[in-house]
């Protein structure tokens, strides 16, 4: 195990160096930097003035100091600074990490409260009418983006009712009811295709172990449908549906850019592309190397927790 560790570790920094060099290698191929985009908003170009602030910002050195620079920097854990704000990165990232984290925990949390047992209960009612009214919903929820569902839910709440969430972010730690009741149509909006994917991969799995002699044989037996269905048959279907589960709360700290914009909520993602449009770079890289950094870990923990679900995986020296 701790061979396999060690590998998959070394592997996961190998696909972080990659990560950094593709990401410093796109940003800089936009066209224009951030003086550039100074420069342009104040109407005038002064180019002795121009050169003092690439200067200042570091970003007239060559590419290869500049990755080198940057390098340096995260291995000692220091972000840079932030080129709009003129602040340390980590001050302006750090309060915006609690809001993507939360929104996406709640979503991969009704996610798997809704898919994991729809997909159970779709398997074993398959063919009835419960089992079509099922499909059907996970259906529409791969089909719904997640933007255009949030959008329908508030115009919904206001044509309805007359009543419009919250805009205006409220920290846990003022108001916990508030806050979570803030989260609560966001995380429902995005959840709900999660937990469509979800439902259909544990309804496959499901169908495909329901199948097998061991399960024929608990039924032969006279044991519970309940003891049968959910602790032989879903403990022995859901690694494919925890690898799902790793995937999709990786994609989630990523993919909330629009779900945030609609609802109004200061996080990572939406921030992001504000700060590609200003090509605020220390921003920009050190948000996506984060981002992978979730990937890596989640594709890890992942593997590491099949052991527990199924004990005949050993993890050897190869």
């Amino acid at each position: 195990m701790r061979t396999y560790v060690a590998k998959r570790l070394v592997i996961a920094g190998v696909t972080l160096l990659g990560m950094s060099l593709l990401l410093f290698v796109l940003m800089r191929l936009a066209p224009g930097n951030i003086t550039d985009i100074i420069f342009e908003s104040a109407g005038y170009v002064d180019e002795a003035d121009r050169h003092r602030l690439e200067a200042e910002l570091g970003i007239d050195k060559p590419l290869v100091v500049q990755y080198g620079r940057w390098l340096g920097d995260l291995v000692r854990g220091e972000l840079g600074k932030s080129y709009r704000y003129d602040l340390p990165a980590w001050e302006v990232i750090k309060p915006r990490l609690p809001v993507t984290l939360e929104l996406a925990v709640l979503a991969m949390g009704f996610s798997i409260m809704l898919g994991v047992p729809f997909g159970v209960v779709s398997a074993v009612r398959r063919g009835r009418p419960l089992d079509y009214a099922l499909r059907v919903i996970s259906l529409a929820g791969l089909s719904m983006p997640a933007f255009w569902l949030s959008m329908i839910i508030i115009l919904t709440l206001v044509r309805s009712l007359g009543w419009i969430p919250s805009m205006t972010y409220v920290p846990p730690t003022e108001n916990l009811r508030a806050n979570l009741f803030q989260f609560l149509l966001p995380a429902l909006a995005v959840g709900y295709r999660s937990s469509a994917l979800i439902m259909r991969i544990t309804r496959s799995t499901m169908l495909e172990v329901l199948r097998e002699d061991y399960i024929r044989t608990a039924w032969a037996k006279g044991q519970r449908e309940a003891l049968v269905v959910w602790r032989h048959a879903l403990k022995n279907a859901s690694l494919p549906v925890v690898t799902l589960i790793g995937i999709e709360f990786a994609f989630l700290i990523g993919g909330l850019v629009v779900t945030e914009t609609v609802f109004n909520l200061p996080g990572v993602a939406r921030y992001l592309v504000d700060a590609i449009q200003f090509r605020d770079y220390p921003i920009v890289q050190n948000l996506a190397m984060l981002i992978a950094v979730v990937v890596v870990l989640a594709n890890l923990a992942v593997d590491l927790l099949y052991t527990w679900l199924d004990p005949r995986i050993k993890y050897g020296s190869a």
